[in-house]
């Protein structure tokens, strides 16, 4: 069965080949996204807070998946469940505190800057020390 779908996707690469038309055009080869031709090029790139929002939605939508097993078997896992339950979601809330304090959810510029907006950088040590004493300097 195996060698009979290779058989099939490769003969369906070589008909594509030998029988598709070839009329090259411009209006074929221009960039198109949704619909809509694009008329000038873009002043800057696609912004990478898009991708970290995502991320963060991934990994506390892992999280959410983690903790409906635990949830069923809270019972049978005892101390040793609640320990490792509690390590798990520590790492992952330290994970969005630091993109937090990156400033990877703020949209806008920043205020009182007039530097164009960017994520800031700040240090995992100095984020760990902040967390530890409680967000007090």
């Amino acid at each position: 069965m195996l060698v009979l779908g290779a058989l099939f996707a490769s003969g369906s690469f070589v008909a594509s080949g030998l029988f598709a038309p070839r009329r090259p055009h411009r209006a074929k080869s221009a960039p198109y996204e949704c619909g809509i031709v694009p008329r000038t090029e873009l002043a800057e790139r696609f912004p990478v807070r898009f991708y970290l929002v995502a991320m963060i939605f991934i990994i506390f939508d892992i999280e959410i998946i983690f903790l409906y097993p635990f949830a069923a078997a809270a019972g049978e896992l005892g101390t040793f469940g609640v320990v490792e339950i509690a390590t798990f979601a520590l790492v992952v809330f330290i994970a969005f505190a630091y993109l937090v304090a990156n400033g990877a959810l703020s949209w806008g510029p920043k205020r009182g800057s007039s530097a164009p907006s960017g994520m800031g950088h700040i240090d995992l040590k100095e984020l760990t020390a902040l967390m530890v004493r409680g967000g007090h300097d």
